[in-house]
């Protein structure tokens, strides 16, 4: 068995679990067998700081040869476009086997031309920024990974875990990728989307005033009796004015905010061997039907093929 080169792109700033993830991963589905060998590459000789302040020593200049999957990490702020890492990301890429980003880590790769006419994905928080900064781009949003062809791009952080059980099921199959994720006391494939981290926090920050209280009062219990007129008792307003508050702040109606925290507590006991029909009474949705026609319209898939899929990262 060939040995599979995993070369990680280090440099100053970079977020350390960007790397320390997909690497940690790659290290378990090793077990000794020379499965996977790893370097840190960078663009000179020198060590390099991440964000956290940890130093990581380079073990290979970024040359002329490539790697069987080269890994892309991003930082912590705002995403950056480095001239000398891009030339660097675009000089590896054209000898490489397969490209993944981890988080922002996809401007790079953007910046370098390597995403367009492509799918993508990067951090929930960056998603807009990338569809607007480069349009070639099919972004998508809720995406934990996307694979286009042999270019892969992550959600934020975490997330290089899944792309990289991901890239060892392709490489090893799924076996070997679920005895990695129980090791590491990860799901073999999360549950949902970037969306479930969640409907509360994709939403703009809401610190004070009736509308926390009614916020909170729904996400601490998604099953209970939330209708528009219960809500607006609650917060101690009209219910005219309820729907006032929740288009300015959030850009939805109450009825939506409460029906997407309930499919999050649908997911989650999906996820955990609940069935339909329990998930869809402890959720607030009382029957299977109802809790169907939702997860059709938010999730895409109804909660029996949804359970389903999260047997394998594919």
């Amino acid at each position: 068995m060939t040995t599979h080169r995993v070369g990680a792109l280090v440099f100053d700033g970079m977020t350390l679990l960007d790397v320390a993830g997909p690497v940690q991963v790659f290290t378990e589905a090793d077990q000794g067998r020379r499965r996977y060998e790893i370097s840190m590459v960078g663009a000179g000789g020198e060590d390099v700081r991440t964000s956290s302040g940890v130093r990581l020593a380079v073990d290979e200049i970024a040359g002329g040869h490539g790697y069987d999957t080269l890994l892309v990490p991003g930082t912590d702020g705002p995403p950056v476009a480095d001239p000398v890492l891009v030339a660097t990301v675009r000089r590896l890429a054209r000898v490489s086997g397969r490209v993944a980003s981890i988080c922002t880590g996809s401007f790079l790769l953007a910046e370098a031309g390597l995403l367009d006419n492509r799918a993508a994905t990067t951090h929930w928080r960056y998603a807009d920024l990338l569809r607007r900064g480069y349009p070639a781009v099919t972004v998508e949003p809720d995406a934990i990974f996307v694979r286009a062809g042999t270019v892969f791009t992550s959600a934020g952080v975490t997330a290089g875990i899944d792309l990289a059980l991901a890239l060892v099921e392709d490489d090893h199959g799924p076996q070997l990728a679920r005895d990695v994720a129980r090791s590491l006391v990860v799901f073999m494939q999360r549950p949902g989307g970037q969306s479930q981290f969640s409907t509360r926090l994709a939403l703009p920050a809401v610190r004070t005033g009736p509308l926390r209280t009614v916020l909170d009062a729904v996400t601490g219990d998604p099953a209970a009796e939330h209708t528009v007129d219960s809500l607006a008792r609650r917060a101690g307003v009209s219910t005219r004015h309820l729907a006032r508050l929740f288009r300015q702040e959030l850009g939805l109606p109450p009825s939506r905010f409460v029906e997407m925290t309930r499919i999050e507590l649908a997911q989650r006991l999906l996820v955990t061997g609940v069935a339909v029909t329990s998930a869809a009474q402890a959720s607030g949705f009382g029957s299977d039907e109802t809790l169907r026609r939702a997860f059709l319209r938010h999730v895409g898939l109804t909660p029996a093929a949804y359970r389903a899929r999260f047997s394998t990262t594919r």
